[in-house]
């Protein structure tokens, strides 16, 4: 039997606490709750959880209160315990295809909702194949990529959508423009999806089945080109954020019977468009051979990111426009350093949300999409906190 949620002691479980992000997450949560709500950070190494602990009690001294406790994702006994002990675990522990499965198992049978920072289509969609039925029918909400992979492109469009005509076909470009820096979790998850190409591709494919009433979901077909309007080249993004796009177009009818999504890296020169394909196509080929590959591993260790001066300069947009029901609309989702500053902001949103708003979510469970699952709910949340999304035309 699992404890119901009401007597849970912890609302929400930051695990991963002492790696880079999620020492950032658990700062965020003392700045902004405090101890307002019963909350606890997790990690395998009791001397560096007591490290971020004294950093949070230097936030807020109230937060000596915050509890610390040990798990390990090798050991499925200490993820039982402490998912059976909050109503939210918050997972920072990646590369996910290596750690994350034994947390989303122990979630979902020890009936707690889930929320992670992954960018990996292998792990999402391995996670949606054993899972989804196993959360619905528990009415838990598992919930991939809360970070900037992928709320502002998921979130972007859904209120993009809600500016449309209902009942119409909708068609939306969305264009990425930002500046930050690289942490060794992304740093190693990114290395290691580049080394197996084919099975991240294939990964990354929507399923098939019909869509009720005919309805349509669609990835756009365009490629690189130049937008005169923006005066910059649109290269079209492979990352995990369309198929997650693509993936809520298909679980919400409000997206209309006929939608079409395309993803673009936003381009201001063409000597960067050239610099940035070589450099991504260089990375990827050393990826393929495991020498090159290690070496490649050891530029950034796990654990290390970006200066407090690398994130405080950071900044991110993300633009859409948008076409349905003759209606043209341009919106747009903005923020500081989107990789770790926001993602952190994003995530512990996400986490809170699924905790304290329950009576305002969408009613889709199961391995679900921020859209799908927590909605306007969230868009609210990520306003409060600082995160812009605009109607600029239209």
């Amino acid at each position: 039997m699992t404890t119901p949620r009401a007597d849970r002691p912890y609302a929400v479980v930051v695990l991963g606490a002492t790696g880079f992000t999620g020492r950032l997450v658990a700062e965020y949560l003392a700045r902004t709750v405090g101890v307002s709500i019963p909350w606890a950070i997790a990690g395998r190494s009791a001397a560096k959880l007591d490290e971020v602990h004294r950093a949070l009690i230097a936030i807020d001294p109230d937060c000596a209160k915050v509890a610390v406790l040990t798990a390990d994702v090798g050991d499925d006994a200490s993820l039982d315990r402490l998912a059976a002990a909050t109503r939210v675990l918050l997972s920072t522990v990646g590369p996910y295809a290596r750690y994350g499965m034994p947390v989303v198992r122990a979630c979902v049978e020890q009936g707690c909702d889930y929320v992670d920072i992954t960018g990996e289509p292998a792990f999402v969609k391995e996670t949606v194949e054993r899972y989804d039925e196993a959360a619905r029918a528990k009415g838990l909400r598992v919930v991939s990529c809360c970070g900037f992979d992928s709320i502002p492109h998921d979130l972007g469009v859904l209120y993009t959508v809600m500016q449309l005509p209902e009942g119409e076909p909708i068609s939306i470009e969305g264009m990425v423009r930002a500046k930050g820096g690289v942490s060794g979790g992304t740093w190693h998850s990114a290395i290691n999806a580049f080394a197996d190409l084919k099975a991240a591709m294939k990964s990354a494919r929507l399923p098939t089945t019909p869509l009720p009433g005919g309805r349509k979901v669609r990835a756009s077909k365009a490629g690189l080109h130049y937008d005169r309007k923006r005066r910059a080249w649109l290269a079209p993004l492979p990352t995990i954020d369309p198929w997650i796009v693509l993936r809520s177009a298909r679980g919400l009818d409000r997206y209309g019977p006929d939608f079409r999504y395309g993803h673009f890296a936003e381009v201001r020169s063409t000597a960067m468009l050239v610099g940035g394909a070589a450099g991504i196509a260089g990375v990827a080929a050393l990826a393929q051979f495991k020498p090159t590959r290690d070496w490649l591993l050891g530029r950034i260790n796990p654990g290390e990111g970006p200066s407090e001066e690398v994130r405080a300069k950071g900044w991110f947009t993300v633009t859409f426009k948008a076409r349905g029901g003759g209606r043209d609309v341009v919106t747009r989702v903005s923020g500081g350093e989107a990789g770790y500053a926001e993602t952190s902001k994003m995530v512990a949103e996400s986490a809170l949300c699924l905790a304290l708003d329950r009576d305002a979510l969408p009613p889709h469970t199961g391995v679900v999409t921020t859209a799908m699952g927590m909605g306007e709910a969230l868009i609210v949340r990520l306003q409060k906190a600082g995160i812009a999304f605009k109607v600029l035309e239209g």
